[in-house]
């Protein structure tokens, strides 16, 4: 085993067992670690982790760029890279942290596209229910824009874990913390047609029995499956938006701001650990603010006659 294998195996170990970390943000920390050691490997001569010095880095960083990588991707690589560093540093492997000092590449904002309310009745409109996966369907964009649920949640959630008579589901979101989310009727309903047709399924496979959406074998749904539908949707619907299963989720956040709801209620319905996550997701009416700041500023004469 190499140095590399052997220090990315460690660093796998550690991030697993002492971090609360999400599987997908571990899998997306462990690719930014074997392109830097692709980077390294091209180097003459080759660098082991604990020979890569700070240039090392900012020249892997100006590869990326030269090689069209969009400034977010980046950003999110340098932090699984940093990572990398910050344990070696732990366990004494480097003297130093080399990436310590590096900032991300600037990030414009970015704001995904939104659907509108009869958007959304328009992708659901488009579902055939006719079709065996009819329901289900249905009852997945359901959930996705009544809940704001990021799509690992969506196809991780249990039905063990929805409380019917509560409204509520419990979602096991990023570092397997778990949050309580209000549910609609509407989605509820959409749910229970679906588990109808679900009953009839007689290759549900064992381990994802207590699993709500299943795919024709049985099976959990993967992740692009979700985006899969949704991109199909969208276009029988004749939508012509970039949207994916995020686009329901920050529809769900904006139509909340929109509609009047507090910023901390909404954070805890997204599982955002900072407010500030929250404020760049939900971007905010810049009319509905200045309203908001008229009627509520406590020196609101000083706005009187500037609307």
């Amino acid at each position: 085993m190499s140095n590399w294998d052997y220090k990315i195996e460690e660093f796998s170990t550690y991030i697993q067992l002492e971090r609360a970390l999400s599987k997908h943000t571990i899998e997306a920390y462990l690719l930014d670690v074997r392109k830097l050691r692709e980077y390294s490997d091209s180097l003459t001569p080759a660098r082991n982790p604990e020979d890569l010095s700070t240039d090392d880095i900012i020249n892997f960083l100006v590869e990326l760029n030269e090689l069209g990588i969009e400034p977010r991707t980046q950003a999110r690589i340098l932090s699984g890279v940093k990572a990398f560093f910050k344990f070696l540093l732990l366990v004494d492997d480097i003297p130093t942290n080399p990436a310590n000092l590096i900032e991300s590449p600037k990030l414009g904002r970015h704001l995904p596209d939104v659907l509108s309310m009869e958007e959304v009745d328009k992708l659901i409109a488009a579902i055939d229910l006719s079709k065996n996966e009819g329901h289900r369907n249905r009852a997945i964009i359901e959930t996705l824009f009544s809940c704001g649920l990021r799509v690992t949640e969506l196809v991780e959630l249990k039905i063990s874990n929805i409380k019917f008579s509560d409204e509520y589901i419990i979602v096991t979101g990023k570092g397997d913390k778990q949050r309580l989310v209000p549910i609609s009727p509407k989605a509820i309903t959409d749910i229970n047609n679906w588990l109808l047709d679900r009953k009839q399924m007689s290759n549900i496979n064992d381990h994802d029995r207590d699993i709500l959406f299943l795919n024709r074998r049985g099976k959990k749904l993967t992740r692009v499956m979700i985006f899969t539908i949704i991109k199909d949707l969208a276009k029988l619907a004749g939508i012509n938006k970039n949207i994916s299963p995020h686009t329901l989720r920050h529809s769900f956040a904006t139509e909340l701001i929109n509609r009047g709801a507090d910023l901390r209620a909404i954070q805890e319905m997204l599982g955002h650990e900072s407010i500030s996550t929250t404020e760049i997701y939900t971007h905010l009416d810049t009319s509905q603010l200045k309203e908001t700041i008229y009627q509520f500023h406590p020196r609101s004469e000083f706005f009187i006659g500037k609307k």
